[in-house]
């Protein structure tokens, strides 16, 4: 529905407080919430925590019970629908009810399967008016959690390709030189995104070269992203900067190798074989892998052969790009794709937005169609 001024501000700073759970609240969604009582002054607000801790709605009512609120005919503007099932805590709609809220407003639907509608049907049975969103405040919505939506509605995280680059197109000189293209507010932007991520993605070939710590450390993070690589031979020295704390290591590998495995794993990464059919890594099975383990969005930083073979494959939804206002000339590029015959075969994007960052042009552009799960 079509929502009033109030509404669409509240909603707003629901949201607002929602990006405070970046960070903290995976795999689950991040919301936030803001409730009001009977005669419209603010009672309580409050995001979703860790896994296993309270959701936005029971954060936003101990706040009210704390200021000594009584929420009897109050409202609550919630950046996702209320969960209607009882997973580690119990039902947040329930939780609403109990309050004595007369009235709910939603800025999207949730898509995972428990809840998907049944938050709004428990809320309206009660007799609770609900309303929700649409149009640019939903999108807002569906886009603080696109990993969520992805792994609930295509069974794959939503998967972000991070690459930093010169303005002719180079990410190294010929000999691997990298440090550093951008600048350091670009880095610290890189971690911002890292940070959102729920596994960090690169291969083998990265980490030999640069050997990498790949964890979140420039910008505050409760929780580490899941550091991924793929390690087809398992080359991976037990000395890596990558398998020192903090954050968990899966290596991923397409080869037996029961020594070079045990290797690994008493040096502290969990390992996983999973071969297609010529013996490299089955990118496929890895993103369904990842899905199950709770993974909504995965970032990549890799180099040219991993991010090719992602593209080639399809399954890169968007491109992060920090360019820097420099020329290199001969150096490495951004995926070593095969050559075209025609320039319609390029691989075709859409900017989605544009923003300096510090002295860095930071490019994102996705794959058309990439987000139609999102409508």
């Amino acid at each position: 529905m079509r929502l009033d001024g109030v509404d669409s501000a509240l909603l707003a700073r629901a949201l607002a407080l929602a990006e405070q759970s970046i960070g903290l609240s995976d795999p689950n969604p991040r919301v936030g919430c803001v409730v009001h009582d009977a005669s419209g002054e603010l009672a309580g607000e409050g995001h979703t925590q860790q896994a296993g801790g309270p959701h936005a709605e029971v954060m936003a009512l101990r706040d009210a019970a704390a200021r000594g609120c009584d929420l009897r005919g109050g409202t609550a503007w919630v950046s996702l629908e209320p969960c209607a099932h009882h997973g580690r805590t119990p039902p947040c709609c329930d939780a609403l009810i109990a309050a004595g809220l007369a009235r709910v407003v939603i800025a999207t639907t949730d898509p995972y399967p428990q809840v998907a509608g049944q938050g709004i049907a428990r809320l309206r049975g009660a007799g609770v008016v609900v309303d929700v969103a649409q149009g640019e405040v939903a999108r807002a919505a569906r886009e603080l959690n696109i990993g969520f939506f992805s792994r609930n509605l295509r069974g794959r995280p939503w998967v972000r390709m991070k690459v930093a680059a010169s303005l002719d197109g180079r990410t190294a000189l010929p000999d691997g030189s990298s440090q550093w293209i951008t600048g350091p507010e670009a880095r610290a932007d890189g971690h911002r995104w890292r940070k959102r991520a729920g596994a960090v993605l690169t291969g083998i070939g990265t980490v030999l070269a640069d050997d990498p710590r790949m964890d979140v450390r420039l910008v505050d993070s409760t929780l580490q992203p899941l550091r991924v690589v793929l390690d087809s031979r398992w080359r991976l020295p037990p000395s890596a900067r990558m398998l020192q704390p903090p954050g968990d290591v899966l290596v991923v590998g397409a080869v037996s190798d029961a020594s070079r495995m045990a290797l690994l794993q008493a040096a502290g990464a969990s390992t996983l074989l999973l071969p297609d059919a010529s013996g490299r890594v089955d990118l496929a099975a890895l993103l369904a892998h990842l899905a199950e383990r709770g993974i909504n969005e995965l970032h990549v930083e890799a180099g040219a052969t991993l991010n090719a073979a992602l593209l080639a494959a399809g399954h890169i939804d968007e491109v992060l790009a920090y360019v820097a206002p420099k020329l290199l000339g001969a150096g490495r590029g951004i995926a070593s794709l095969s050559p075209l015959a025609d320039l319609a075969q390029a691989v075709g994007l859409q900017f989605v937005a544009h923003d300096l960052v510090g002295t860095d042009l930071r490019l994102q552009a996705r794959m058309p169609g990439s987000d139609a799960f999102m409508a």
